[in-house]
């Protein structure tokens, strides 16, 4: 029971937060790119909360009585997300996530993978020194109109007593979650077909995956950091995946017998 739970997809967002800390070398892609951005997303939430929270909870409590405040709550924290996401891409932490992605995979041993796409200097005294000029288009979730737009237009979700927040965190968090190995898509080479029935074979997977990432990047402030934080989880799942498959391939490379990605 230990190991299933250990293993559980769903733990890899938290995993990631023990593992950035746990590596001070990765301190410097926060500092470098995110401490004025999470400035600017503190009075994004402060001024969200102070002129929009009431007014909101005041509407809800109409529909849901005491359970407006619960509602009104994580309905602000998304319409803050939404705004948030948008200013990652505009300020381009794209390429920060891809870092701390690529380091992770070099620290799990996976060196080879990473130097498909850039430069890695093997001298270097870590993973992220490590990390050289990228060879490749290097895209660590691409920027998706259409997922914002859902993302907004679910919010509403949350005037629903009771089942309106689960609701939204699912159905986001299933459109979310595989964005987080668009990175490991592209280091497989992966075509448009071949992603879709890899996703397929792992939705549940993915989708609970995306509900606690998405999940942590509603934490006011700490949004950002939780964004940082969920792709080194992101990268330590990839690692353990491109391992099994690896180590599949090698057992059934003596039998010459057909080779399947099954779901890990």
């Amino acid at each position: 029971m230990f190991n299933a739970v250990s293993e559980a997809v769903w733990l890899y967002p938290l995993k990631g937060i023990v593992y950035f800390i746990a590596h001070p070398y990765f301190y410097p892609l926060f500092k470098t790119r995110l401490i004025p951005i999470l400035l600017l997303s503190a009075f994004i939430y402060a001024n969200l909360f102070i002129w929009t929270f009431l007014p909101q909870a005041a509407f809800l409590a109409i529909f849901h009585g005491p359970g407006a405040w619960l509602n009104a709550t994580f309905l602000v924290l998304g319409e803050g997300a939404a705004i948030v996401a948008l200013l990652f891409e505009a300020f381009f932490v794209d390429e920060t996530l891809v870092d701390i992605f690529d380091a992770v995979l070099i620290d799990q041993g996976l060196a080879d993978m990473v130097g498909q796409a850039r430069l890695i200097h093997p001298d270097a005294s870590n993973s992220v020194q490590m990390l050289g000029k990228p060879t490749i288009s290097s895209i660590y979730s691409p920027f998706s109109l259409r997922q914002i737009i859902e993302f907004v237009i679910l919010l509403p979700l949350n005037f629903i007593p009771f089942i309106g927040v689960p609701l939204f965190l699912i159905l986001t968090g299933y459109r979310a979650g595989p964005f987080h190995h668009w990175r490991y898509f592209r280091l497989r080479s992966f075509s448009k077909k071949d992603r879709k029935n890899y996703v397929r074979q792992r939705q549940l997977k993915y989708t609970w995956f995306g509900i606690v990432a998405l999940s942590l990047q509603l934490v006011p402030v700490l949004s950002m950091f939780f964004l940082l934080t969920s792709a080194a989880g992101s990268a330590l799942w990839a690692a353990k995946m491109e391992k099994a498959r690896r180590l599949r391939e090698s057992v059934a490379a003596p039998s010459a017998e057909p080779y399947q990605d099954n779901p890990v």
